[in-house]
């Protein structure tokens, strides 16, 4: 018999809704196991302004996690200072990085099979006088990797980055043959890891209007993607490019791809979120773990109405088990 996957979910900032989201999980039919890592007090106060009848179950380490509609298990975590929908505090922030401290320790002792995080707040994180670039950074750092690569998935399309949160100046510079590696290396492994690929087909963007025009428009393409393309299908990645964006996202060639690599953040996320806002993932990729997360922010304008949307989260839930298994099986051929 299959061992169901049991997922932490952090419930994120607390004036936003990622509480409100974890309160209308409880309601659905599911066959996942999941823990929310969150505030007792904070799940309990938003469910009355909600009006959503959950009943809030104790949940230890060796509990086995409720799946019964209704019911919702939760790791109380203390140190919450204002529960308040839609008011910041950065009296919360420390707790907010206790609730993902206590998610990823969970995952790499073998409690949780992954994690699954709704939004937080990076402003208020910062304001509090926390160094806090995003949850992808602090993960890496905890898990003690190198290098990590962003994600985003759609149940047609995924896309990952090579550069992320970098001002558009700043973009070709970070570019080089190393970055380009090791992110490149990293979404092959784990498409095989977590989706069970055996040979991963990656669509890969060119960083220049038209791929660089043949160095009329840029370099790049010529002394630092394309050498690198040609040594990683040395050692048998399947790589196609660089081809131009613009071309790249068109049916004629993610017909027979598993994935692209973009440059950077706008030239990949807002065609994937075009195609799939509401119900795409962002997802962790290199870290010893399963990560996933909602592609939206905290909406504190949204926090305690109940009009917030749960799909990306549902989605993210959906893909982490997935996820969870793939690794499973990995690690189970590994083995023999």
């Amino acid at each position: 018999m299959v061992r169901p996957v049991t997922l932490a979910l952090t419930a994120g900032e607390p004036a936003g809704i990622g509480p409100d989201l974890c309160l209308q999980l409880a309601g659905e039919e599911r066959r996942v196991g999941l823990v929310a890592i969150a505030s007792r007090d904070l799940l309990e106060a938003r469910a009355r302004v909600l009006g959503l009848a959950v009943t809030l179950v104790p949940w230890q380490p060796g509990d086995e996690a409720v799946t019964t509609p209704g019911q919702l298990s939760v790791f109380h975590v203390p140190g919450l200072a204002s529960p308040r929908p839609g008011v910041l505090d950065t009296g919360n922030s420390r707790y907010v990085l206790t609730t993902l401290t206590e998610a990823c320790q969970g995952c790499l002792n073998g409690r949780f099979d992954g994690m699954v995080t709704a939004p937080v707040h990076k402003g208020v994180i910062n304001d509090a006088g926390i160094a806090f670039s995003g949850h992808t950074e602090f993960l890496q750092e905890m898990c003690g990797v190198e290098r990590v690569v962003m994600m985003l998935a759609t149940e047609e399309l995924r896309v990952a980055l090579v550069t992320t949160h970098l001002p558009l100046k700043d973009v070709a510079a970070a570019i080089t043959p190393e970055r380009l590696t090791q992110v490149t290396r990293i979404l092959d492994q784990d498409l095989r890891t977590f989706f069970g690929l055996e040979r991963p087909r990656i669509l890969v963007a060119g960083l220049n209007p038209h791929a660089g025009e043949g160095g009329h428009l840029g370099r790049e393409e010529l002394e630092v993607i394309e050498p690198t393309l040609a040594a990683l299908r040395k050692d048998g990645l399947q790589l196609t490019g660089p081809l131009p964006a613009d071309t790249l996202f068109t049916p004629h060639w993610l017909q027979d791809a598993d994935a692209v690599l973009a440059m950077y953040h706008d030239q990949g996320l807002p065609v994937l979120k075009y195609q799939g806002f509401g119900r795409a993932v962002n997802i962790t990729l290199g870290l010893p773990i399963v990560r996933t997360s909602v592609d939206h922010g905290t909406a504190l304008d949204l926090a305690g109405t109940g009009r917030a949307d749960g799909g990306s989260l549902f989605t993210a839930i959906a893909v982490a088990e997935r996820m969870a298994h793939g690794q499973r099986a990995h690690q189970s051929g590994e083995s023999r």
